[in-house]
């Protein structure tokens, strides 16, 4: 299937449509939402397979490094693919590693900065606002493309209270 498009900017209402329309095709996957981000967006984490050992992938921590979020949702629609038709993706068993695995995935960390680098909101809008107050302390990073952090300028790669509570083995 091609459900994932990977040649447009993504955002958040495409991870929640394209989640939607994972789960309608693939209904063996579980998604959770784990969080909120600071404008009251789901942080969803997605779980594929059911085994023993643990395994947990994080993307777009920073804004503008959205294009990760996008690959693992490439990446979730391809496992899916190769579990359903028993087979292969590049040269490991979907069915072996689904078996041998529980893959955890939050595809979006950062959902309100991924946002605002891909031109979601209106330029009077409270974000954008924000941001830009924000932003005029570091006249050095160009506006939006260089923003890193969330919407309260806070960068996630440096503040990670949840990271201590992750437990793979």
């Amino acid at each position: 299937m091609n459900i994932i498009s990977t040649n447009t900017s993504y955002t958040y209402l495409t991870l929640k449509n394209n989640l939607n329309l994972l789960k309608t095709l693939f209904p063996f996957i579980h998604i959770d939402i784990v969080g909120k981000s600071v404008l009251g967006k789901n942080l969803y984490s997605i779980k594929l397979g059911n085994g023993s050992k643990k395994v947990f992938y994080l993307a777009s921590i920073h804004a503008n490094e959205w294009i990760t979020s996008l690959i693992l949702m490439k990446f979730i629609e391809d496992c899916c693919d190769a579990y359903l038709s028993n087979s292969f993706l590049d040269t490991v068993s979907i069915s072996e590693l689904f078996n041998k695995y529980s893959i955890y995935i939050m595809p979006m960390a950062n959902p309100d900065g991924v946002d605002l680098v891909n031109d979601f909101y209106l330029d009077n809008s409270f974000p954008i606002i924000k941001a830009k107050e924000i932003a005029s302390n570091f006249p050095d990073i160009d506006f939006p493309s260089g923003w890193k952090a969330n919407i309260n300028g806070v960068d996630l790669k440096i503040y990670q209270p949840f990271s201590q509570s992750i437990v793979v083995s």
